[in-house]
């Protein structure tokens, strides 16, 4: 039940801009059980389908739920939105860089940050009308949107709004999760389902081999897509609206940086108590 609880909170990453379901999951404390039983899910079989199901059954609801309210909120508060996921997300910051510099990180390493960064940029703010839209897609572009959402589901940092924007998929994402359009999301599940053993193989080879090379570049990635979750929509005035977005945007940084370490900010915060 705790698993497939922390799979709901996972799935929002699913949707959310600027937020992954991989980060997520590093939070939640299941990332790497998660890889591990994706990338070799055919060695013992049954403990791994065991200990899946609940968190990918949460991730589906996650989405599902969050869809909705995520489309509500976009349409009638898309400004405070957006400025809410960017606390969410730059909270996740210090986590995620603590990540990479886990296991033999030096100095050569920021040249590798610094330079997906930029690639990163032009992939995704400077390129994004690389792809049009998709408005009726075929067998095969349901598949690939399935294994996109697989990707952006695995590797960590990797917006799936963002990444599926470029692709030309994302209205289509959403809108088939709103409507519940089967006829897109059955081949999208087959694409999720094949795109998540393989891109998880791949992320374990990877992690076991370059661990630090493969998370500064993901980080380098990651802070590239943090500028794209504003849009022309969020700019600021003397008026409400944004003081609103202000305040959100500190309360989804608190919220998204406590819970990337909640022993260590639990223990400060009772500290700070008995000094009062």
């Amino acid at each position: 039940m705790i698993n497939f609880l922390k799979g709901i909170i996972a799935g929002f990453g699913g949707i959310a801009p600027g937020l992954s379901g991989s980060v997520l999951l590093i939070i939640v404390g299941l990332y790497e059980k998660t890889l591990d039983a994706l990338g070799s899910i055919f060695v013992n079989f049954k403990s791994k389908i065991k200990f899946l199901l609940p968190v990918v059954a949460g991730m589906v609801t996650g989405v599902l739920l969050f869809s909705k309210v995520l489309d509500f909120f976009l349409r009638n508060y898309e400004m405070p939105t957006r400025f809410c996921f960017l606390g969410l997300i730059v909270g996740t910051v210090p986590l995620f860089y603590g990540e990479v510099k886990k296991n033999g990180f030096s100095r050569k390493y920021y040249a590798v940050m610094a330079l997906s960064a930029i690639v990163g940029t032009f992939l995704f703010t400077v390129n994004t009308n690389a792809f049009p839209q998709v408005t009726d897609p075929t067998l095969v572009q349901k598949i690939v949107l399935g294994v996109a959402v697989a990707g952006t589901a695995i590797v960590p940092g990797i917006d799936p709004a963002v990444l599926l924007s470029t692709l030309g998929l994302y209205e289509l994402y959403v809108g088939a999760l709103a409507d519940f359009n089967l006829e897109i999301l059955l081949p999208m599940i087959i694409g999720l389902a094949g795109g998540a053993v393989v891109i998880s193989f791949a992320m374990t080879t990877l992690f076991k081999c370059f661990y630090t090379l493969t998370y500064s570049v993901i980080f380098g990635l990651f802070m590239s897509m943090i500028p794209n979750i504003l849009n022309e929509s969020c700019r600021f005035g003397v008026n409400v609206v944004s003081l609103i977005s202000i305040v959100v945007m500190l309360m989804g940084f608190a919220v998204s940086y406590y819970l990337g370490d909640i022993q260590t900010n639990n223990k400060r915060i009772k500290k700070l108590f008995k000094k009062y």
